[in-house]
C-alpha cells in the first residue's frame, strides 16, 4: 500500500520504488499513452491523487500541486465515464486506497448549536474547507464530451500565475471530484462486486457512515448517494449496513440527541424499505417500532421528519397490521408544549390516515380523535388550523363518515365550543365547515350530540349552582366572625359561576345550523387557498459565501446519469 506522510507544506506522497517525494508533474494524458500502458498510468494518477494538501491554516499554499491532482482527478472521471474495459483488477485496490486517503478523516467538533438549538432554517451550514465553491472546471471535466481532452490539456498547462486574483484556492482540488469519480467507478459497466468485494469491507462502511455527521450537506448528498450504490451492489454488506444505520439511531435517540447525516441516513432507508420482500421480516417489523417510531421524541425533529414520515408510511402501505401500534406510538409521543412539532405530527398522521385500511382505522379512531379533539381545542391557532384541514381529505371524510357513530360524539363538544370562543376568525369559519360536514353526514345523530351537550352543560350549570350555595354559606359564617370587617378588602367577590369559559349555549338546535350554514359558506372559499404551515424566516443577513457556495452545488444523482455509461 501507499503510504501518506506529512511535510511542512502539507502531505507528501512515499511511492512504494521511494525516489524522493512527490513531484507536482502532469502525467501524460490517456490519449496519449499506448493501449498498453494506460493500466500502469490509470495507477499512476491513483497514487498521484493520495497527496493531501492543507486548505484551512494555509490554504494559498502548493496551487501548482492542487492543479495538477484536480487535473488528474478530472481526467479520471472522463477516462472511467466514456471507455470500457478500462477497470481491470489491479485498479480495484487503488481506487479504494485513493477515496479512502482523501475522505476518510476524523470531523471537527461542531460548531453549531446541538439539538433544539439548532433551527436549520436560520443557522447556517459550516462548509468543508477543501470544498470547492468554484466548480466550472468539474462541470467542463465531466460533462463536455467533444472537447474533454482539449479543456484538460488546457487547464494542466495555464500558468499558475493566472490563479492569483482567486481568494477561494478550493477551485483547484475538489473532494466532490473524489465522491463523482468513487461513484462513476461503481457505476461502471466494468465494475464487479465480486473483486471489490476484498476491499470495500466492513471497515470501508463504517468509515464511510463515520462521515454522514459531517456539516457540510454537499458531502452528506455525495455520501447518501455512495452509500445506496454500495448497498444495492454487495448483497453481503447490506444486514450489516442497516445494522450499523440502527446503532446510529440509537446513539442518536438515547444518547447525544445531536448527529447531522440523520435526514440523509432515513432517505438511504426510504428507497430500502421501499424494496423490503412481502411478507416483511420481524426485523424489519422491529427496525420500526424500536427505531423509526422512537425518532419522534428527539428534540430535533424538524430536521429529518419528512424523511422519516416517509419511512412510516412505506411500512404502512408494506404491512397495514403495523397501523396500529404505529399509531398509538405517535399519541404517546405526541408534544405536549412544542406546537411547530405538533404540526408536524398532525401532518405525518394524515399522510397515515391516507394509506390506512378501514379494518384498521376502527381500531385506532377513538384514542385517534380524542386526540384531535384537544388539537381543534388548542390556543395555537396553525394547531387548530392543520387539525381542522383533515375535514378537507376526502378519503378521511369517508372513514370518519362510515364509523360517525362514534366519531361525532368525540369531537362535537370541542367543536360546538370552540366555534365562537377561539380567538382567530379563521377556526371559527374552519369549526362551521366541519360542523356543517357532520350535520349533513347524520342529521339525527348531529342533532342528538347537540341535545346531548346542551344536557350536559344544563348539568354543569346545576353544578356550579350547588358549588355558589356551598360558597354562600361558607361566606355568610365568615360574616358572623368579629375580625370579618378586617380582612374583607382581601376578599375577592368573584364566585365559581364568574369563572366559566366554556362556550355559547344555544337555545335551539335550528339556531345552530342556521349559524353553521351561514359561516361554513363564507369559509369554503378560504379553504382552497393552501397556507404553509411553516415558521417565518428572519430578517438577519446571510453568509453570502455558504449561500453561494450552496447553491452552486449539483447534487449527486443529477451528476451521475445512466446515460453516462455505455
Amino acid at each position: 500500500m501507499l503510504a501518506c506522510t506529512r511535510a511542512a507544506s502539507g502531505m507528501v506522497l512515499d511511492a512504494p520504488s521511494s525516489n524522493g517525494p512527490f513531484q507536482p508533474v502532469a502525467l501524460m494524458h490517456f490519449r496519449d499513452a499506448p493501449p498498453a500502458e494506460q493500466e500502469k498510468l490509470f495507477i499512476q494518477k491513483l497514487r498521484q491523487c493520495c497527496v493531501l494538501f492543507d486548505f484551512v491554516s494555509d490554504p494559498l499554499s502548493d496551487l501548482k500541486w492542487k492543479e495538477v491532482k484536480r487535473a488528474a482527478l478530472s481526467e479520471m472521471v472522463e477516462y472511467i465515464t466514456h471507455n470500457r474495459n478500462v477497470i481491470t483488477e489491479p485498479i480495484y485496490p487503488e481506487v479504494v486506497h485513493m477515496f479512502a486517503v482523501n475522505m476518510f478523516r476524523t470531523l471537527p467538533p461542531s460548531s453549531n448549536p446541538t439539538g433544539a438549538e439548532f433551527d436549520p432554517e436560520e443557522d447556517e451550514p459550516t462548509l468543508e474547507a477543501a470544498w470547492p465553491h468554484l466548480q466550472v472546471h468539474t462541470h467542463t471535466h465531466t460533462h463536455t464530451h467533444t472537447h474533454t481532452h482539449t479543456h484538460t490539456h488546457t487547464h494542466t498547462h495555464t500558468p499558475f500565475s493566472c490563479y492569483r486574483f482567486i481568494f477561494e484556492p478550493l477551485a483547484f482540488f475538489s473532494p466532490q471530484l473524489v465522491y463523482e469519480f468513487f461513484l462513476r467507478f461503481l457505476e461502471s459497466p466494468d465494475f464487479q462486486p465480486n473483486i471489490a468485494k476484498k476491499y470495500i469491507d466492513q471497515r470501508f462502511v463504517m468509515q464511510l457512515l463515520d462521515l454522514f455527521d459531517s456539516e457540510d450537506p454537499r458531502e452528506r448528498d455525495f455520501l447518501k448517494t455512495t452509500l445506496h450504490r454500495i448497498y444495492g451492489k454487495f448483497l453481503g454488506l447490506r444486514a450489516y449496513i442497516r445494522k450499523q444505520i440502527n446503532n446510529i439511531f440509537y446513539r442518536f435517540i438515547y444518547e447525544t440527541e445531536h448527529h447531522n447525516g440523520i435526514a440523509e441516513l432515513l432517505e438511504i432507508l426510504g428507497s430500502i424499505i421501499n424494496g423490503f420482500a412481502l411478507p416483511l421480516k420481524e426485523e424489519h417489523k422491529i427496525f420500526l417500532l424500536k427505531v423509526l417510531l422512537p425518532l419522534h421524541k428527539v428534540k430535533s425533529l424538524s430536521v429529518y421528519h419528512p424523511q422519516l414520515a416517509y419511512c412510516v408510511v412505506q411500512f404502512l402501505e408494506k404491512d397495514s397490521t403495523l397501523t396500529e401500534p404505529t399509531v398509538m406510538a405517535l399519541l404517546k409521543y405526541w408534544p405536549k408544549t412544542h406546537s411547530p412539532k405538533e404540526v408536524m405530527f398532525l401532518n405525518e398522521l394524515e399522510e397515515i390516515l391516507d394509506v390506512i385500511e378501514p379494518s384498521e382505522f376502527v381500531k385506532v379512531m377513538e384514542p385517534l380523535f380524542r386526540q384531535l379533539a384537544k388539537c381543534v381545542s388548542s390556543p395555537h391557532f396553525q394547531v387548530a388550523e392543520r387539525a381542522l384541514y383533515y375535514w378537507n381529505n376526502e378519503y378521511i371524510m369517508s372513514l370518519i363518515s362510515d364509523n360517525a357513530a362514534k366519531i361525532l360524539p368525540i369531537m362535537f363538544p370541542a367543536l360546538y365550543r370552540n366555534s365562537k370562543t377561539h380567538w382567530n376568525k379563521t377556526i371559527h369559519g374552519l369549526i362551521y365547515n366541519a360542523l356543517k360536514l357532520f350535520m349533513e353526514m347524520n342529521q339525527k345523530l348531529f342533532d342528538d350530540c347537540t341535545q346531548q351537550f346542551r344536557a350536559e352543560k344544563s348539568k354543569e350549570k346545576a353544578k356550579w349552582k350547588e358549588r355558589e350555595e356551598a360558597w354562600l354559606k361558607i361566606e355568610n359564617l365568615a360574616k358572623s366572625n368579629p375580625q370579618f370587617l378586617m380582612y374583607v378588602d382581601s376578599v375577592g367577590s368573584d364566585s365559581p359561576m364568574d369563572m366559566e369559559t366554556d362556550g355559547p349555549l344555544l337555545d335551539d338546535v335550528n339556531m345552530l345550523k342556521k349559524a353553521v350554514e351561514e359561516e361554513a359558506t363564507q369559509i369554503q372559499k378560504d379553504q382552497r387557498r393552501e397556507r404553509p404551515l411553516m415558521r417565518r424566516k428572519s430578517e438577519l443577513p446571510k453568509d453570502i459565501s455558504t449561500v453561494t457556495a450552496l447553491e452552486l452545488h449539483r447534487r449527486a444523482e443529477e451528476m451521475i446519469t445512466p446515460h453516462d455509461g455505455h
